[in-house]
């Protein structure tokens, strides 16, 4: 090692922890040397101080100094190492060994262990220090949390729009980035998106439009030049222009600005800020050398003048000339003047040195350095900052002011420049000196300006300078962590200038609102950092100082983020000072005269702007302030709750979110058009104005303007609506003006609106506004569009209303969203009974409001419904019987609007009445109150309503003008005649301006309704010839359909229907809205339903009774009202809905048909003979019916052609306009398990087992080629999208692709180790996918592959498998994007939506899921019922098909998840679903060999189920009632009328199977319990909910009425308990806990004083009811008891167990009195008592039925069926006996006899069901009937007719299922009827001799002899007789 060092001060003055800093200082710069003498040389230095470390750590027992000198002498041995000295190396290491250095031995040699630092094992060092204690680390590289500055990022983007062609541009930003982007268009495709490259590639060829940008630039400057102010707003913006300034432009701004400085008397401090940025920014060749130094020259003499101004001015020029010197240093500007300008300006700089203000000497300090570095030719700044000129931001956040740079060539240049001043030693001489000069805080309290001179030097350059520059660079580039290494590792990082200048920079990081708060939080922390880690960057007072200040005044930032993290710093290091650092703080808390040394955030541009004033752009801002006021100024202050929404139409409600928060997301978004879904009253006009205050509320300039549109006050809103709108005269008669033409272009031309249309149900449109009005199209109205518009306005495609469609009119799903608000939740319905009893303090109070609403079954739902809620609490204060329960009080809709308009009648003549009115008006108003005023409101409102849809349509607002309208319908309402003001006054009418209209648009519809019927009017006629009937009664027709002559009651034939009639003229079978009030009328008032069918009736005789008569028999339908054994011979009901009617038997001959809707009516044995029915809509086509299986199917890509595949080798093709078959042929010898069209539908490819493809003439079904070459069954085909080749996969392992041009193989792809299974083209065609069995896509699954997608695009593919799993590749790399994990049976099917985003997929475990394909996650779980792997997309995507319950076909909503529509008519399993392209219809395959075809243009206007949806498990009949209630596992309970069949109620409210229901004794009640856990008690004649008993832990098994009906008693499947609930309260009064197993049945003694359960456990249990002690065990019974009943007198109780045992018991001695036994029956069942007593009947689980005779103690076996028995009844009169079991079978006996009277088979098995049919019979004095409930969810009734002897059993109705039912049905001359409907009705069963859907009924003589009688007598089969009678 070289002896001697450099330095020759004494060590012995330095303390452990110097003498190590000072060690660790020569080993830096060692290592960083490339001078091996200067290197050893710093060495032993090095190793002297590291002695005199290590001897004075000894003795002061400082062990963590020593484990850093440690580490110092590993660090030195490895530098000895690099220059060759290995042997003092090896010392060294063996000196760091002693100390507990970490060495290892190799080849004999200390060796230090890999470092992952690269060696730089000192950057470790030592990290804890005592507190006053250096870091190590500090002599080489300082280190930086990682969290802080973690990475380099771009500079924050400006987000703007690109301009079209000759588009006007929205401001100077927009106009900087487009001439930007020109200027770099040579950037790298990476950094700039497509549409941006695709912009600049349209201008660059554009050379107008280049120009045009170019020349707007030079009307700014020359509008900038004319402003007389020059504001900073104006500067501003035309310095953001620099960086796309030409040449000429720049200098002339120059000179614009130096003129305005040099002029102006008082420094003009936006102009110099200006000029300075431009210098600072200005292009290479841009400025020259004398520009540049006239310009400092400048700058210098203000600053002498400037010099007794205030600090803040001295500060800014101070900064300038920085600014400007940094450029000519930039520029390598030599020979400035030094007598003139060098001198002169240094040594003024000097003497601010002086100044009070630290940051001024700190400016002036760098000012100084900067000159020093003009005159110098150094070319370190240049290498290291690559300066473009081009500094600005624009779309991809593109910064062009630092690019890389080479850290440690720039730390080696900085020591350079040290060189060249003083040598190396200076280097070390200056660090070390000020490493001894560093002021401590703790020792020296000396201010902060005396502090700050030690770190500034005015006498020679400076390497912090550069250092500085670069930071500063580094930082406006956003190259965090770059900043972050440099300032670690620069070796001036502990100068006092250098830190300050990090400093200023960082603060001015914070403080800039561009980059986000993890920048502003890092710059913050950075700030804390050189605070608090002296030991790193020194104890510097001033840079303490310096960063309290700073810290200080961002704490007052107006930004959240900065102020508080500056707070919390704040506090943090005030917290930890000492109290020194305490004084410190308040000395900077004190401090007031200093001026912040960061810069100013950007200045805002001036309003109106340079550009705007440019552009001559008319001032439409003020305007639109007061169009704001105005809009803002109306604001309603009545109730409002903030609606909530679903997506769509079939949505569930409970998939609510909020509708404000989804349109905010949507104006935030690119969708174009939000359409808002409602149903009349549901709130959507108030939500609309609403939204549009919320948006004037938040509107800011130039930002979206938003326009309310009352689209029926704007004539012919389909054509430029916008601009109709701000010409409205609304506004002429406001305070603001109209706007004006110029304006008006505009806003057309250069803003954009959120439209927020209004009504477009009440304007009765049908055009598409969005497409009409041309929005968002080039040069037309740019706007996103929120439109309202009724639910029940809109057809089944709606949707094409109101989606956007491209140039092509193709429809954009991807701008679309909908929402549809939904009804009222209890909650929301609570706020607003508070508020609207806080704001109008009604007679009510609140809790009698909700009491009411809790009460009232019929108005729970009508409430929920904002504007019905509103009538509803102003109206049922006086629409309420004291004297009547509210349970039983029955409110509709109608009821509430006669209500409502007669009580605000009575208002207005209350008000008018206390109004000072003249003369005239007084004596007109006398006139209307003597002849009753309300009578004389509703005439008007009825007349009113009828002449608004006679004059217009409907249309309801009304512009009337005095003059031009005289004489007019109009003048008859609006004239100024006292009568007709006082009327219009007191009517529910609004008006504005010369527009008059009602209140809400249902009132209009209620006025026309009631001229429709008036209740008052019939009320004389009602009395005198029909007694009142029950109101909400849906009875049976009454007039002339009655079944019988007997049972017929003549129509009032005396009185003709009025011809006036609203009925007459206009059709209202598409307005639902009219319908529902009508309904409602019929439902209450028999009177009106009379007038219908005399409507329908007078039909017959007169054409001109047609539209009245179409009208009336769907308002009836609608009603519920049904037309069984109708006679409607020769009726006129052309264009009516009769969809879901049920007319069996109905006879319509000769009946005029034309263009009815048919879709699910029950036409069951109806007679159609001779009548027309042209036009007439099904909603079904006729199935294709083949002989064999279809294996396959496919349409052509137009929708034109359909192929079939069948199992024989056959195909067919069907043209698909008509169905017929267009050519067969059977060339294949096997299975056709594929087939595949051509792209243009001319070719057909199909594959065989027969291990050929063939190729076919799709017209004519000639084959074209045979390829052969497989050697195994093939499996799939494909065609390619070029239509050249098509591909096959076969079970011989390979996919082979071929030519069909000349039939050649083209390949033959090998890999596949199995079958091939499926194979796809790549919908560009460049690739093919397959799958394989051997778990494959050429990817990997871990179990067979059963299917594959390509994604619209082609990017991705999808496969499912048998592993559950469905797996998203993309094609591009074969990498597996997403694991789609959630089936739990293996996936055999998977498919893209046609966008791409979504996709669904079907499992063996009866499940389909929809899948989000970006996210990869699981949307929706759809329930299937069977394994089938039935999938298909709607041609549109938004609805997904699946197969469903009882081979049905479900439509779903792909967003929503809910199940649409359901359609019935296949007769097996769904295999296969197909959606054409055009999607007007679908097809189905299924396993009866036949394709199915529905109708999906046709739709209805609701959605009827009248049956259940699901088997039922439960029937019981009323008596009192005579009403039959049935429940499903749907969940639902419903109500029938007995003798009708109609549905009465549909009680719904449990989420579970229901299980069972009873009716309480007295029959007002009916209970039901249900796997959900609950019972609940239902009123029988509301059908409302009284009461949910709730308190079980399991599904609920049994339930008992008491026989008084006050208790029920009840038992659950696993919590082994019996409880008893009190009726009226709901609440439990007794547990019975004593069984030890499950409890399975309870029954409840007919005395009222007992009660028995039964369980698991082989015991019954009696129980004492009041005392709830147990009386009796009963526990003779070996094996599980599974049912028990009490004898009709109470006295014994039977029960039947798995022991083959039925047991009779005395229930007051406990004792079992007699035993059944059988050994060959074996799993009883089920036993019921005879209503007598005197039998007991026991099911067998083995199919038999066993009869006991309870005295005489013999048996009847009666056989029969052949599976268990689940239910058994006993007639009234113990005559009959009716069991069925678990397929469906019912049968009847004769109980004398114990034979089989009669069948009942529903085949479930053939569908795939186990359900039981439940029965019961009805109690009459009439003949026996008796009701079955099927698994098919339908209820029968039967009715047992004895004839000579004979019994015969016909079916009296049964409810209707939703599908259609023609069977029987005669067609005879039946005229219009197309052949496809001819065909469809056909293949369903028309006019054949018709029986009940898959029912047999037969009959059997009585052939007198004793079968049956005796247990020993076996029960042989027999024959059955089909008679011609049964049905």
């Amino acid at each position: 090692m070289v002896s001697g060092g450099i330095f020759s001060s004494p060590r012995g003055i330095l303390s452990p922890v110097q003498a190590l800093e000072l060690a660790n200082i020569y080993l830096a710069n060692a290592h960083g040397t490339r001078d091996p003498s200067i290197a050893m040389v710093l060495c032993h230095d090095t190793e002297v101080t590291l002695s005199h470390a290590k001897k004075s750590a000894k003795h002061a027992e400082m062990q963590t100094v020593r484990d850093g000198v440690a580490i110092a002498y590993i660090d030195l041995g490895k530098v000895l190492e690099s220059h060759g000295k290995l042997d003092d190396a090896q010392t060294s290491y063996k000196k760091a060994e002693k100390l507990g250095g970490r060495l290892q031995k190799q080849n004999g040699h200390l060796v230090p262990y890999p470092d992952p630092n690269n060696g730089a094992s000192y950057a470790k060092g030592i990290r804890n220090y005592a507190p006053n204690a250096l870091d190590v680390k500090r002599s080489h590289t300082a280190a930086i949390p990682e969290h802080i500055f973690p990475m380099n990022i771009r500079p924050p983007p400006i987000v703007f729009k690109l301009p079209a062609p000759e588009e006007r541009l929205s401001d100077t930003t927009q106009l900087v980035c487009c001439l930007g982007l020109l200027q770099v268009a040579k950037t790298p495709d990476d950094i700039l998106d497509p549409a941006t490259l695709e912009w600049i590639q349209t201008i660059q060829s554009d050379q107008l439009e280049q120009e045009r940008l170019k020349a707007m630039v030079t009307d700014v400057l020359r509008v900038f030049k004319r402003d007389e102010l020059k504001d900073a707003r104006a500067v501003a913006e035309v310095v953001h222009l620099a960086p796309v300034l030409e040449k000429d432009d720049f200098q002339y701004l120059i000179k614009e600005l130096y003129s305005g400085i040099a002029q102006s008397d008082l420094l003009d401090v936006q102009q110099l800020e200006g000029l300075a940025q431009l210098v600072e920014g200005a292009d290479p060749g841009y400025l020259d050398a004398d520009d540049m130094v006239k310009i400092l020259t400048l700058l210098s003499t203000r600053l002498r003048d400037t010099h007794h101004q205030s600090s803040l001015h001295m500060h800014q020029l101070t900064m300038s000339v920085s600014r400007v010197l940094d450029a000519m240093a930039d520029t390598n500007v030599k020979d400035l003047d030094r007598e003139k300008l060098h001198e002169p300006l240094l040594s003024y700089l000097e003497g601010l040195k002086d100044s009070s203000d630290p940051y001024l000497v700190y400016q002036a300090a760098y000012a100084f350095q900067s000159l020093l570095y003009v005159p110098d030719n150094e070319t370190l700044w240049q290498t290291a900052l690559r300066r473009t000129g081009k500094v600005f931001r624009g779309v991809s956040g593109l910064v062009k002011a630092v690019r890389e740079f080479d850290l440690n060539g720039f730390i080696e240049g900085l020591k350079n420049i040290q060189k060249g001043l003083a040598g190396a030693s200076n280097l070390i001489i200056r660090t070390t000196t000020a490493i001894e000069r560093a002021i401590s805080v703790a020792e020296n309290g000396r201010d902060f300006v005396n502090s700050l001179e030690e770190g500034l030097s005015f006498s020679h350059k400076r390497d912090w300078y550069p250092a500085v520059r670069l930071a500063s660079a580094l930082l406006q580039d956003g190259q965090f962590s770059s900043f972050k290494e440099l300032v670690c590792k620069v070796p001036c990082r502990h100068d006092v200038a250098f830190l300050q200048g990090v400093c200023q920079h960082l603060s001015e990081v914070a403080s800039d609102p561009t980059w986000d708060a993890k920048v502003h939080q890092s710059a913050i922390e950075f700030l804390g950092e050189i605070y608090r880690n002296d030991a790193i960057w020194g104890q510097q007072a001033s840079v303490k100082q310096w960063i309290i200040t700073t810290l200080i005044r961002l704490s007052s930032s107006p930004e959240k983020a900065v102020k508080s993290a500056a707070e919390t710093l704040l506090g943090d290091l005030e917290s930890t000072a000492d109290p020194q650092e305490q004084l410190l703080f308040q000395a900077c808390q004190g401090m007031s005269c200093c001026s912040h040394p960061v810069r100013a955030a950007p200045t805002g541009f001036a309003s109106p702007s340079l550009l705007e004033r440019a552009q001559n752009k008319p001032d439409v801002e003020t305007h639109l302030r007061h169009l704001m006021k105005q809009r803002l100024k109306g604001e309603n202050k009545s109730v409002y709750i903030p609606p909530q929404a679903k997506a769509g139409l079939n949505a569930s409600d409970d998939a609510r979110f909020s509708l404000i928060a989804r349109i905010g997301e949507f104006i935030a978004s690119e969708q174009k058009v939000f359409l808002l879904l409602g149903d009349s009253g549901a709130g959507k006009s108030t939500f609309i104005r609403a939204l549009e205050c919320d948006l004037w509320k938040s509107y800011k300039k130039g930002g979206p303007i938003p326009l309310h549109i009352n689209l029926p006050a704007i004539n012919k809103p389909d054509q430029d609506m916008i601009a109709k709108q701000l010409r409205r005269s609304e506004f002429s008669e406001s305070q603001i003006k109209e706007f004006s033409e110029s304006q008006i272009k505009e806003l057309k031309t250069h803003r954009e609106f959120i439209l927020i249309c209004d009504g477009y149900d009440e304007s009765q449109q049908t055009h598409n506004l969005y497409t009409t009005n041309r929005l968002n199209h080039p040069g037309e109205w740019q706007a996103k569009m929120v439109i309202s518009c009724r639910s029940e306005y809109l057809g089944a495609d709606y949707l094409d209303r109101f989606q956007p469609k491209d140039r092509n009119m193709t429809l954009e799903t991807t701008l679309f969203q909908e929402a549809v608000i939904t009804p009222f939740s209890i909650d929301q319905v609570e706020a607003y009974v508070s508020q609207y009893v806080a704001i109008h303090q009604p007679s009510w109070e609140a809790k009698e409001y909700k009491q009411a609403l809790n009460y009232i079954p019929s108005l729970k739902d009508l409430v929920r419904n904002p504007f019905l809620m509103s009538l509803s609490l102003e109206v049922l204060p006086r629409m309420m019987d004291p004297e009547q329960g509210l349970s039983a009080t029955r409110i509709t809709k109608v009821a509430l609007y006669d209500q409502f308009v007669e009580h605000w009648l009575e208002r207005g003549k209350k008000r008018l009445g206390e109004k000072a009115l003249s003369p005239q008006a007084r004596a007109a108003f006398e006139n209307l109150s003597d002849e009753g005023f309300t009578k004389n409101g509703i005439d008007f409102l009825k007349k009113l309503s009828v002449a608004i849809y006679k004059e217009q349509d409907g249309h309801p607002i009304v512009k009337y003008s005095r003059y031009k309208d005289k004489g007019s319908w109009k003048s008859e309402f609006f004239s100024r005649e006292e009568e007709k003001q006082l009327l219009r006054e007191a009517c529910p009418l609004t008006r504005n301006g010369n527009q008059h209209g009602f209140i809400h648009r249902s009132l209009l519809e209620y006025g026309l309704t009631r001229a429709v019927f008036d209740p008052e009017e019939y009320e004389e006629i009602s009395a005198q010839q029909l007694p009142r009937s029950r109101r909400g009664s849906t009875s049976s027709v009454l007039s002339f359909e009655i079944r019988g002559d007997t049972e017929r009651v003549e129509a009032d034939n005396d009185r003709e229907p009025d011809i006036e009639s609203p009925l007459a003229w206009r059709s209202f079978v598409n307005e639902p809205s009219l319908l529902q009030f009508l309904e409602d009328r019929v439902n209450q008032e028999p009177m009106f339903k009379q007038r219908l069918l005399a409507y329908i009736e007078y039909s017959k005789k007169d054409k001109k009774w047609r539209t009245a008569a179409a009208n009336a028999i769907t308002i009836l339908v609608r009603a519920g009202v049904e037309f069984r054994s109708a006679d409607l011979r020769g009726i006129r009901i052309p264009g009516a809905d009769l969809s879901y009617g049920v007319f069996e038997s109905a006879n319509l001959q000769g009946a005029d048909m034309k263009k009815t809707n048919l879709r699910n009516i029950w036409l069951y044995k109806a007679d159609l003979s001779k009548s027309k029915m042209v036009g007439v809509q099904f909603g079904e086509l006729p199935p294709l019916k083949h002989g064999k299986p279809v294996l396959s199917c496919m349409y052509s890509r137009d929708g034109g052609l359909f192929a079939v595949g069948l199992e024989n080798g056959t195909i067919s093709a069907y043209a698909a306009s008509n169905w017929e078959t267009l050519w067969t042929s059977e060339g294949h010898h096997d299975n056709v398990v594929s087939v595949a069209f051509s792209p243009d539908g001319n070719r057909i490819v199909s594959g065989s087992w027969d291990t050929t493809l063939r190729l076919w003439d799709a017209t004519n079904g000639q084959c074209r080629h045979i390829f052969m070459g497989h050697t195994g069954w093939l499996n799939a085909v494909a065609y390619s999208p070029q239509g050249d080749s098509v591909a096959s996969g076969s079970r011989d392992h390979t996919v082979r692709l071929w030519s069909v041009i000349s039939g050649n193989r083209i390949h033959v792809l090998i890999g596949h180790t199995t079958s091939v299974t499926m194979i796809l083209y790549s919908p560009n065609g460049d690739s093919v996918a397959s799958c394989s069995a051997d778990m494959t896509v050429r990817f990997g699954h871990t179990k067979y592959v059963s299917s594959i997608a390509y994604s619209p695009q082609g990017d991705l593919l999808a496969s499912a498998s048998d592993d559950n799993t469905v797996r998203i590749w993309e094609v591009g790399t074969g990498n597996c994007r997403h694991i789609l994990t959630g089936h739990s049976d293996g996936v055999r099917n998977v498919i893209f939506s046609p966008r791409g985003n979504q996709i669904a997929s079907r499992s063996m475990d009866r499940t389909m899921r929809l899948w989000d394909s970006e996210a990869g996650r699981c949307i929706h779980t759809l329930q299937c019922y069977s394994q089938s792997s039935a999938l298909a997309y709607s041609t549109q995507g938004d609805l997904v098909a699946s197969d469903g319950y009882n081979n049905t076909v479900q439509l779903w909503d792909a967003k929503t998840g809910e199940c649409r529509r359901m359609l019935t008519g296949n007769a097996g399993e769904v295999r296969q679903i197909l959606f054409p392209p055009k999607g007007d219809h679908i097809a189905s395959v299924d396993l009866s060999n036949t394709i199915q075809l529905w109708d999906m243009g046709v739709g209805t206007t609701r959605v009827v189920s009248r049956g259940h949806e699901q088997p039922i498990s439960s029937v019981q009949y009323s008596s009192k009632r005579r009403q039959i209630a049935s429940c499903s596992d749907d969940g639902t309970i419903r109500l029938w009328d007995a003798k009708t069949g109609a549905c009465l109620h549909k009680l719904i409210g449990h989420n579970n199977r229901v299980l069972g229901i009873a009716y309480s004794p007295n029959e007002d009640r009916i209970a039901s319990f249900s796997k959900d856990r609950t019972i609940r008690l239902w009123d029988t004649q509301t059908g409302a909910c009284l009461h949910t008993l709730s308190d079980h832990e399991g599904g609920v098994l049994s339930i008992a009425f008491s026989p008084k009906g006050d208790r029920i008693i009840s038992c659950c499947s696993n919590d082994n308990t019996v409880w008893l609930w009190n009726v009226e309260t709901g609440e439990c009064e007794k547990m019975f806990i004593e069984h030890n197993r499950d409890v399975t049945m309870v029954s409840y003694s007919p005395r009222g004083d007992q009660v028995a359960s039964c369980s698991e456990g082989c015991t019954v249990l009696l129980w004492n009811v009041e005392t709830g002690e147990r009386q009796h065990i009963l526990a003779e019974h070996t094996q599980v008891v599974r049912c028990i009943m009490y004898s009709p007198n109470g006295k014994q109780i039977a029960s039947c167990s798995s022991d083959q045992t039925v047991r009779l018991w005395n229930v007051e001695t406990g004792v079992c009195d007699h035993v059944f036994h059988h050994q060959d029956y074996k799993g009883l069942t089920t036993i019921v008592f005879s209503t007598r007593g005197r039998q007991i009947a026991a099911g067998c689980s083995t199919g038999k039925v066993v009869m006991h005779d309870v005295k005489r103690k013999r048996i009847h076996k009666l056989i029969g069926h052949k599976e268990p028995i689940e239910c058994i009844a006993f007639s009234r009169d113990d005559k009959f006996l009716l069991s069925s079991d678990t397929i469906g079978v019912v049968r009847l006996w004769v109980t004398e006899t114990g034979s089989c009277r009669w069948t009942f088979h529903y085949d479930m098995q053939r569908i795939g069901l186990r359900k039981k049919t439940s029965v019961a019979w009805i109690h009459s004095k009439a003949a026996a009937s008796f009701i079955t409930g099927s698994g098919d969810g339908s209820v029968r009734v039967w009715k047992v007719i004895e004839e000579e002897g004979r019994y015969r059993i016909c079916m009296q109705w049964r409810s209707v299922d939703g599908r259609l039912s023609v069977e029987g049905v005669r067609l005879q001359d039946v005229e219009g009827l197309s052949d496809l409907n001819k065909q469809l009705l056909k293949e369903r069963g028309a006019e054949k001799e018709a029986s009940d859907p898959m029912c047999k009924t037969i009959t059997i003589a009585d052939d007198k002899s004793d079968v049956g009688r005796y247990s020993h007598i076996y029960v042989p089969p027999l024959k059955i007789r089909k008679e011609r009678k049964a049905v």
